[in-house]
């Protein structure tokens, strides 16, 4: 718009481009001229070199932020489906209240009317009142005690290191294997080549022990430490720090990197799995006839966590509840 030109000049020193009446001006008096085409292939090359670490760093930050909001919407999920879980099992044990409540008014009203019927017949009744203390005595012991459904488990499964391709039952004592992979994040303790899920807590001193029921198709239980790679192919015989016994291509073996078959005079419906941290011992047996199947000795200097891994189900036996009165 200054002289009527086309700027077909670009001024290396201001970086503008120019016409060819410009070009010879005191302005730009000793300054550099290029074609303005040839400049803005330059620029453009160097914008392309300043570009690629930012689109790479775009790229990175798209997919993290891509993981964030998927493991944001799992934990959305997994809070509302275990809300209405804890809501369900409530109500389970505030209909069995009130279902005992309402028994033990009904059985309170019965002998009410039981002893007015008495004292109609009789002016005088000895056993007469309302027998209270058999009504109230220990009551609060007496309802626990009839909640025959309470049962406890040993091992509570994590759903959150179980592989996509183990599902989780829903009071997570179960793991049943499947070819379809589940939607669930890509989080770090994930175990993402090796077919296992662990124990929720993990033990690092005392004695422990759980029984575990295997179901068919090959199946490995046992403990490993804390340590154990989460990802890419983990071979559990040639893995440190596992310790455990399986069902491999129809025979019974220990998990060990030198094969060490099983004496198993029947097959195999449950597992007994007693850890001893501080004796530096893991031991397996057969619960149905207290057969010892194999022990592990090593001194443990980690926590070690109760695994399972399975191509069919395995479930972890619950125990009975018991009340020693002291």
């Amino acid at each position: 718009s200054l002289h009527s030109e086309k700027l077909k000049l670009f001024c290396l020193e201001d970086q503008i481009p120019v016409c060819f009446v410009c070009q010879t001006s005191k302005k730009h008096d000793n300054h550099k001229f290029r074609p303005v085409q040839e400049a803005a292939d330059e620029n453009k090359e160097k914008l392309r070199t300043a570009l690629a670490p930012l689109q790479e760093k775009l790229k990175a930050f798209n997919a993290v932020k891509l993981i964030c909001d998927q493991t944001a919407e799992h934990m959305k999920s997994q809070a509302q489906h275990t809300e209405r879980q804890i809501k369900m099992e409530f109500e389970k044990l505030q209909q069995f209240l009130k279902d005992e409540e309402a028994a033990r008014i009904t059985a309170l009203r019965e002998e009410e009317e039981q002893k007015n019927q008495m004292m109609k017949e009789k002016e005088k009744v000895s056993g007469a009142l309302i027998d209270v203390a058999n009504h109230l005595g220990n009551l609060k012991y007496r309802v626990w005690e009839k909640m025959g459904t309470v049962q406890y488990t040993p091992v509570t499964l994590d759903p959150n290191i179980a592989h996509p391709k183990l599902s989780l039952s829903e009071d997570l004592t179960s793991v049943r294997y499947s070819d379809e992979k589940q939607q669930v994040p890509d989080n770090p303790e994930r175990f993402v080549g090796c077919r296992l899920v662990l124990g929720s807590e993990g033990f690092s001193s005392g004695r422990h022990c759980w029984d575990v029921e295997v179901g068919g198709g090959d199946w490995q239980v046992g403990v490993v430490k804390e340590s154990i790679s989460r990802e890419g192919s983990v071979d559990l015989s040639a893995a440190g720090g596992v310790f455990g016994i399986g069902l491999l291509r129809e025979k019974y073996r220990a998990l060990t990197s030198t094969p060490v078959l099983l004496t198993v005079r029947r097959n195999l419906q449950r597992v007994r799995v007693q850890l001893d941290w501080d004796r530096g011992e893991v031991s397996f047996s057969d619960p149905s006839n207290n057969t010892p199947l194999h022990t592990y000795k090593q001194s443990f200097t980690e926590r070690l966590f109760p695994f399972f891994s399975t191509l069919g189900t395995v479930r972890i036996c619950p125990r009975k509840v018991s009340v020693s009165v002291k």
